[in-house]
């Protein structure tokens, strides 16, 4: 959770049949061309407020527009309850990464689980694997939809950086990446990018907000420029480094920021006269 191939082109002059051409067009809109994003769901402005809670006893009193949950852990009553006091509410999952304690771990074959990405009980995926992955990812964003969801946070989506296991390109991870904002928005869901930065100007438009962890304590803030800039939400937690230190910066850059503690529980700390 906190973590720090092309084809051929054609001869020259040489001319394709057209079936061909519209084969080629095909597969190019479903492996790396950003998708064309459906009207009609969630989309999160700059500068919202949020309440980022995946431990603990679930506590719907923050004062805030925006809940980021665990899909597996809350049942629809809580996010109703949530609806009904006014928020919207996002449904946390890993994409990225095998978890030992999900209902669905059995599901995922030993070939696809690679390396341990620091977290007890959790292994690196081989997202090349789309083909076992995809009604995996499938049945959980449908799960976050039929619980009334607004939103999914697809988790462990960089694992090209890091040691996976698997030989992972950055070309894999952006077509995995489009592939699970494509499935969100199927069910009717907003999607956020979560890290990932240096993918960002390639994503933004598959994307609807952005999720980032500790960019202040890494200098790399202004990485989300492009998100805030295109009218999308950035939700932004630091864990080590006091308010004080990033909050004048963030509000600059549009970033809904936090300060949380590592587990993610109840607690949480806005920065100064932040937006509710």
């Amino acid at each position: 959770m906190h973590v720090r191939g092309a084809a051929r082109p054609a001869r020259p002059g040489a001319v394709l049949p057209v079936t061909v051409l519209m084969l080629l067009a095909l597969l190019t809109g479903c492996t790396s061309a950003p998708e064309q994003v459906p009207r009609g769901h969630w989309r999160p402005e700059p500068g919202i407020g949020w309440q980022w809670q995946l431990s603990g006893r679930l506590d719907p009193t923050v004062d805030v527009p925006v809940y980021d949950i665990d899909g597996f852990e809350h049942e629809a009553s809580a996010v109703a309850d949530l609806h009904r006091r006014g928020r919207k509410v996002i449904c946390y999952l890993s994409t990225g990464a095998w978890e030992d304690f999900r209902p669905d771990a059995g599901e995922f074959p030993a070939s696809v689980r690679g390396k341990g990405n620091g977290w007890e009980g959790e292994r690196w995926l081989d997202i090349r694997r789309t083909d076992v992955l995809e009604p995996l990812m499938e049945a959980r964003i449908a799960m976050c939809a039929k619980k009334g969801f607004d939103a999914v946070e697809p988790d462990n989506m960089d694992g090209y950086r890091n040691r996976t296991g698997f030989p992972l390109t950055a070309a894999d991870q952006v077509r995995y990446n489009r592939l699970i904002a494509r499935i969100a928005h199927r069910h009717g869901l907003a999607v956020g990018l979560k890290n990932d930065l240096d993918q960002i100007p390639e994503l933004v438009p598959d994307f609807d907000f952005a999720v980032n962890e500790q960019c202040a304590q890494y200098q790399e803030c202004e990485a989300l420029t492009p998100f805030v800039k295109a009218g999308k939400a950035v939700f932004h937690v630091e864990y080590e480094l006091p308010v004080a230190r990033f909050c004048a910066a963030s509000q600059r850059l549009g970033l809904s920021s936090l300060r949380k503690k590592y587990e993610l529980g109840v607690w949480r700390q806005a920065c100064p006269g932040a937006r509710t």
